[in-house]
């Protein structure tokens, strides 16, 4: 774990640099290095392992794969998915690394930000489903005016190619319309999961950090992980998201929490701007390394929709 960060943890907040809030706005998202320190880590990792070890109580949908649909048997799990930890664990509300990242939210994007919802994400080793398809996150969300967002991507561990790392499609969080996604299973009542384009000219970049960085990404930036692919380094990431206090307001008013177990109709909510269209084939690459998602996802069941701007 390297620790270029130290001179710049200030209590409760992390300072920015010029050009990272630039390439921030330029590529859709950032590099942070050393955001937590190896004890402040230490202590949000036993935490995060409690839920692994199924210690804390987690309702229904909340404690998922994302790589396959909910009747996958927990001991098969490639990508174990937990949403709103600090739901069932209440310790975790307002922990250090949700303040340094409210703190660089501010930094970002104005001092009206506010927590949104947190998610646990773990690849054990040596699961060749594990991938995570490529999406935009507002793919999953309720369309709203204020596209302010700022998702962070802790590192428990170090965060390579081989064990999944999250990698980004720069700039697409500046194109005109949003990717076209679909249920990766045809149903999202059968899984939460979509799954999006990546288009021949798209050149992902990996972002491997080490365990204490964070990435920051944009709600539009097109983003996917690999499987992991070693035999002994689980891939695990601490997910939290900071959007404006009137977005999340609306989310709220609606019935929108970001949990997996929210009613259908209201998580497809951001639906009634998108007109479906069904997929029969597409010759196209979805998946990492130009691999042919067919392995992963049955052409003749996706739906699709396209979000006019």
């Amino acid at each position: 774990m390297s620790d270029d960060g130290a001179g710049r943890r200030k209590g409760d907040r992390y300072e920015l640099m010029r050009e990272e809030i630039e390439c921030y706005k330029t590529m859709g998202y950032v590099h942070l290095k050393g955001v937590l320190s190896e004890d402040e880590l230490h202590n949000l990792e036993e935490e995060y392992m409690s839920f692994l070890r199924h210690e804390v109580a987690v309702e229904g949908r909340d404690f998922c794969d994302m790589s396959a649909d909910y009747s996958k048997p927990l001991e098969d799990y490639s990508i174990v998915n937990i949403m709103l930890p600090s739901k069932y664990n209440p310790w975790l509300k307002g922990n250090i690394y949700e303040k340094r990242a409210a703190s660089i939210s501010e930094q970002l994007l104005g001092p009206d930000m506010v927590f949104d919802y947190d998610q646990l994400l773990a690849k054990p080793p040596g699961k060749s489903d594990g991938v995570f398809h490529w999406h935009q996150d507002l793919a999953y969300w309720p369309v709203t005016d204020d596209t302010r967002t700022a998702s962070f991507w802790l590192a428990i561990d170090n965060s390579r190619v081989e064990n999944g790392c999250i990698q980004f499609v720069p700039g697409t969080h500046l194109e005109k319309n949003l990717r076209y996604h679909g249920p990766l299973h045809g149903d999202r009542d059968k899984s939460h999961t979509l799954a999006a384009r990546l288009a021949e000219d798209d050149m992902p970049k990996p972002a491997e950090i080490d365990r204490g960085d964070v990435t920051v990404h944009h709600e539009r930036t097109l983003h996917g992980s690999g499987i992991n692919s070693s035999t002994d380094s689980w891939r695990r990431a601490w997910v939290v998201a900071f959007r404006s206090k009137e977005t999340v307001e609306f989310e709220r008013s609606i019935g929108f929490t970001h949990s997996h177990n929210d009613k259908l109709e209201t998580l497809n909510a951001s639906k009634q701007f998108l007109s479906p269209f069904n997929v029969v084939a597409w010759q196209g690459n979805y998946a990492l390394y130009k691999d042919d998602l067919r392995k992963f996802c049955p052409f003749d069941t996706v739906l699709f929709y396209h979000a006019d701007p």
